[in-house]
């Protein structure tokens, strides 16, 4: 990176990883970090799935889908402090984590028509973020491959198969032992399983960092991540 770019040109950090791997979390810390715009790509499928939900579509009728998808009335906050997401004027940033959300956005998130128009509207909010802040943290599942492959700074968020499922049981059922772990498997491991059909997000791309976090706690992580964004704007020869 020139030297130009580390001294205040716009930044985009991408960042892509399982369910569990923590990265909507320490995406969030990364971007406050940076005083960057934070843009939670998972979080607008879900909050379509709710849309198309609440309207009483079936979600798996790609074609149906597909056609209000353009259209549904997104709102996106981006402010790393207080992350908002809605539809229409209803604020859904609680409502999307549901369990009714969460067993029905893959069947929304695997739609190759809806995937092409949440792209589009993806790359549009972080250039409405740079413009803002001069810096965005996007992260989900194909932000380092796809929706930024020229970002500057691309990491693979991950993490074992067991500390996701703990982490994630802990967030949802605020227990971490054997049984909440069986009982959140399907939502992580089936999920990952389904939408690693339309993207890839267990293995790096070239030139992404890959930061496993299984033996890191939060604050390594995203200590971890903010020193790949530190190397990546150094200078070139400093």
């Amino acid at each position: 990176m020139s030297a130009s770019q580390a001294a205040g040109m716009p930044l985009v950090v991408a960042i892509d990883g399982p369910s569990g791997s923590g990265k909507s979390s320490v995406s969030r810390a990364v971007a406050t970090a940076l005083d960057a715009a934070y843009l939670d790509t998972g979080a607008m499928y879900r909050a379509l799935t709710w849309w198309c939900l609440d309207q009483g579509m079936d979600v798996t009728d790609r074609e149906a889908v597909a056609a209000v998808a353009s259209s549904a009335p997104l709102e996106v906050g981006m402010d790393p402090d207080e992350p908002r997401i809605g539809v229409d004027g209803n604020d859904l940033t609680e409502e999307v984590r549901s369990v009714r959300v969460t067993e029905a956005v893959s069947a929304i998130a695997t739609n190759l028509d809806v995937r092409a128009d949440m792209r589009r509207r993806q790359r549009a909010l972080i250039a409405e973020g740079l413009a803002a802040r001069g810096a965005v943290v996007a992260e989900g599942r194909d932000i380092t491959t796809v929706v930024a492959p020229d970002a500057p700074v691309r990491i693979l968020l991950t993490a074992s198969e067991d500390a996701r499922l703990a982490r994630r049981a802990q967030q949802d059922l605020g227990t971490a032992d054997d049984g909440a772990k069986a009982a959140t498997r399907d939502r992580v491991v089936a999920r990952d399983a389904l939408d690693s059909t339309v993207s890839q997000f267990t293995t790096a791309a070239d030139g992404v960092v890959t930061i496993d976090s299984s033996q890191l706690d939060f604050a390594q992580t995203v200590a971890a991540v903010l020193a790949v964004v530190a190397e990546a704007r150094m200078p070139s020869g400093g």
